[in-house]
């Protein structure tokens, strides 16, 4: 019998719970012995849980324990969060986490010291909630020079977006709707300004470099400042608006960002709409592969995670090999990099911006109140520096996306 560990009765928490009793049987085949929950750490309590036996308040209970082999850590933030972590590896206990913010900042950190004491640091849940990325990334691809990750990473934006652009609403309005659903937090900051989807890509950098991308460092952009109209001339361009983590590698460039792109109907990822997530990989064999599913969610995420434990028991004293090494990656300045924008003005800055971007195209989109047009291919730099004379009569802008 191998025991676990749960830290976090929370959504995720309760779910990693529910989908090893649930799935008890078929689950511990797999991993080849049964696979038990034998703790849950919470502060709280949950009188007339059906799990209530198994809750502790305190973290040593579980760290003194030798019977617990693998601990999944799913209560979010960097604090005890990062201390339990280091307990446990340090006790040579597995450790599976759904922890999107302590991979990206500690995960070479943990990993190795997981590697000095022969067990093992599995974040699968981290990127995508059920989606299968990392066990990708780290054996089926192995053979592969991934050149590229683009990925839609947050749920959350992915849905606003998607009913913007479906119902022509502002983004306030579908932002409080997605409140009231439960797909947006109180406090949505960490989503619409995409530091979520962040955290993501340096993670999914990380393991395609085999370097450490500081989420710190990446240019990240929101999409608070997306309206109804930029999805009007979208959708006479024949292309929609996503938020996109983007990372490619050629030669020593190595170019991450997050920001909302136009992207046209050729791509994969343009009929990725509400929750779903969808990560698209480029290797220099295979080309393109795409995994797509829930991106958050109880089930999903605890799905993601039971997962891992199954890995951990199956290799059990021994280490999982992961390439992903404590020197930080040389990223490329996002303001030499070249591309088209959309630019969408005041009807009486449209010469202007003709006259600032000249060989562009305008986007005719049958609307009086604003004008739409195409910038030529040029540096971020001198388009943000030309932007800028436009002055008042610059209403939006957007990059262009493959």
């Amino acid at each position: 019998m191998i025991n676990v560990a749960v830290l976090g009765y929370g959504t995720v928490g309760s779910g990693v719970v529910e989908v090893i009793e649930s799935n008890k049987e078929l689950i511990s085949k797999r991993a080849g012995e049964q696979i038990e929950v034998k703790y849950i750490l919470d502060l709280r309590d949950f009188p007339g849980d059906p799990y209530e036996s198994k809750l502790v308040h305190d973290v040593n209970v579980i760290m003194e324990d030798d019977s617990v082999a693998i601990v999944c850590e799913v209560m979010g933030g960097v604090g005890a969060a990062y201390q339990f972590t280091k307990m446990a590896l340090n006790k040579g206990k597995s450790v599976c986490t759904s922890n999107k913010e302590l991979v990206a900042k500690y995960g070479p950190e943990l990993l190795g010291i997981a590697k000095e004491k022969g067990c093992n640091y599995l974040f699968e849940a981290s990127v995508g909630g059920g989606i299968p990325i990392i066990r990708p990334l780290n054996s089926a691809l192995t053979a592969e020079k991934v050149e590229k990750i683009t990925g839609i990473l947050n749920g959350t934006t992915n849905y606003i977006l998607s009913k913007m652009e479906k119902e022509g609403a502002d983004f306030e309005d579908v932002l409080k709707e997605a409140q009231e659903k439960g797909y947006a937090e109180r406090n949505p900051e960490a989503d619409v300004e995409g530091h979520d989807a962040c955290r993501k890509i340096s993670i999914l950098s990380s393991l395609m470099l085999g370097k450490t991308v500081n989420s710190e460092k990446v240019y990240t952009e929101g999409i608070t400042k997306i309206t109804a109209a930029d999805f009007v001339y979208a959708k006479a361009m024949g292309r929609s608006i996503k938020l996109l983590g983007v990372s490619r590698s050629k030669g020593e460039e190595n170019l991450v960002m997050v920001a909302p792109f136009m992207i046209s109907a050729e791509n994969p990822l343009y009929m990725v709409n509400d929750v779903f997530n969808a990560i698209l990989v480029k290797g220099n064999m295979l080309g393109n592969s795409m995994y797509y599913g829930k991106g958050a969610g109880k089930l999903p995420t605890a799905s993601a995670v039971v997962g891992d434990v199954v890995d951990c028991a199956r290799n059990q004293g021994r280490t999982i090999p992961c390439l992903w090494d404590a020197k930080e990656a040389v990223l490329a300045d996002v303001d030499e990099v070249e591309r088209r924008f959309f630019v969408r003005v005041k009807p009486e800055g449209l010469e202007a911006v003709m006259a600032a971007f000249p060989g562009g195209e305008q986007v005719d989109a049958g609307r009086s109140k604003d004008a739409g047009y195409v910038t030529p291919s040029l540096k971020e730099k001198d388009f943000a520096a030309k932007a800028e004379l436009l002055g008042d009569a610059l209403l939006g802008k957007i990059r262009l996306g493959d």
